[in-house]
């Protein structure tokens, strides 16, 4: 399957053609995913485990929970991609994600940093620089998480943003540009950036953050997008896309957090390249 590819620009941003590249493109990455499966390996927080194996079922993907330390890394070699979230960073588990995150880069893995509630909680905030200087694939977090990463900023209220999305471009500009990773930067409009180009996506839905592992399980789908090609900028905004596309669908026939959730699962199951080509919204 042959994906058109957006071209990089001088300028920040994205034209007119590329808004469109850009979404032909996730229905195609969607279908790609489909095709191939990729196994994703998530290290991830306790409170959404379960949710996130879920949701990369849903979409097409294959979860492996595999956290302790003498197998992180061997897994991290055979997997198609990797999740670091550090949500609840016991001893056992940052030793196995130092040992991911090196196995990955040695192995040509993908990899996600999650850096949960970084900034004034100091172990989880040393373990994001240690992370960060192993040079992830991709960086997703909220505002006020980007900018402590970047050391401009002390972080939020715990999970909790207290920045907006574009006061956090400076600092993920500055993330991508020193580290060669990719980053997300989760709000209303998630804003995505590899240094030079911007990319914002404004579908999904205010229901995603009344969930448990909303955003969290996001970071594992974009491993799984991160594996079918090169251009990470071009898995990281169909992943977002795919992603907030199935939420959006799943809160216009939900009552509330209640039904969302396994709506959201089965709008993720049923979700359709030529849906996501129809409701992207790329700018």
């Amino acid at each position: 399957m042959s994906i058109r590819t957006p071209q990089q620009s001088a300028h920040p941003s994205t034209d007119d053609s590329s808004v469109g590249e850009f979404a032909s493109a996730s229905g195609d990455l969607l279908d790609r995913l489909r095709e191939r499966t990729p196994l994703v390996q998530s290290i991830t927080n306790a409170v959404v485990t379960n949710f996130t194996a879920n949701v990369l079922l849903a979409v097409g993907a294959a979860p492996a929970m595999t956290d302790i330390p003498t197998e992180a890394g061997p897994f991290a070699r055979i997997a198609s991609g990797v999740l670091l979230n550090l949500g609840t960073p016991q001893a056992e588990q940052r030793a196995a994600m130092v040992e991911a995150a090196t196995a990955a880069n040695d192995a040509g893995t993908p990899w996600v940093l999650d850096p949960v509630a970084v900034g004034f909680l100091p172990v989880r905030t040393a373990l994001a620089a240690e992370l960060l200087a192993l040079r992830p694939t991709i960086v997703r977090g909220n505002a006020s998480e980007i900018i402590a990463l970047a050391g401009l900023g002390a972080g939020g209220r715990g999970v909790d943003s207290t920045d907006s999305v574009d006061s956090a471009i400076e600092a993920a500009t500055a993330i991508a540009r020193t580290s060669g990773a990719v980053v997300a930067i989760s709000g209303p409009t998630d804003v995505i950036t590899d240094g030079e180009r911007i990319v914002r996506c404004s579908n999904g839905h205010a229901c995603l953050t009344r969930v448990t592992g909303g955003g969290c399980a996001l970071g594992a789908v974009l491993a799984a997008f991160a594996s079918l090609d090169d251009d990470r900028l071009l898995t990281t905004v169909a992943a977002t896309t795919a992603y907030t596309v199935a939420a959006q669908l799943a809160a216009a026939e939900s009552r509330g957090p209640g039904s969302f959730a396994p709506a959201f699962l089965d709008h993720l199951h049923l979700l359709d390249a030529d849906t996501v080509r129809s409701l992207a919204v790329i700018v």
